[in-house]
């Protein structure tokens, strides 16, 4: 599994996987103890977890107002590692004032995670690398919000 661009079925496989450990009470590595704590956060998604013959190859469409699971848990875990390195610079800080605004670490994410969606989006569209300006302005623009 190529660790800094995975494909759809490799990421799948490590959130199955790591459930799945989980769930036997089997030691997990550092990356996986965090995709795990993220996991726990949505409980919606437990039974989708542990039927990967099932849910492997779903396909999720936003048009039909189907979410993701795995692309919503694996935002959440690219947004921890931004805010662990602080890459885009100042979103240590954009999230550490989100929690304290929403005094709720898993909203703070979230809030994140839809900047990341929207700007991941964006790229796509117009054939382009991510803006991380637009990226640190739409955080900002939640920083705004009550």
């Amino acid at each position: 599994m190529s660790l800094y661009n995975p494909s759809r079925d490799q990421a799948r496989q490590f959130l199955f996987d790591a459930w799945k450990k989980f769930q036997q009470q089997v030691v997990l590595s550092d990356l996986e103890k965090i995709a795990v704590e993220v996991m726990q956060m949505h409980p919606e998604y437990h039974a989708i977890l542990v039927a990967p013959e099932r849910y492997m190859n779903e396909q999720y469409f936003p048009e039909m107002g189907a979410t993701n699971p795995f692309l919503h848990l694996s935002l959440h875990l690219s947004v921890i590692e931004q805010i662990s390195i602080n890459q885009p610079i100042g979103i240590a800080q954009i999230y550490a004032q989100l929690r304290q605004q929403h005094n709720d670490s898993h909203l703070a994410q979230h809030e994140i995670v839809d900047c990341l969606a929207e700007t991941i989006w964006q790229a796509q569209r117009n054939n382009s690398g991510l803006d991380a300006a637009n990226y640190l302005t739409l955080l900002e623009q939640k920083l705004g919000k009550t």
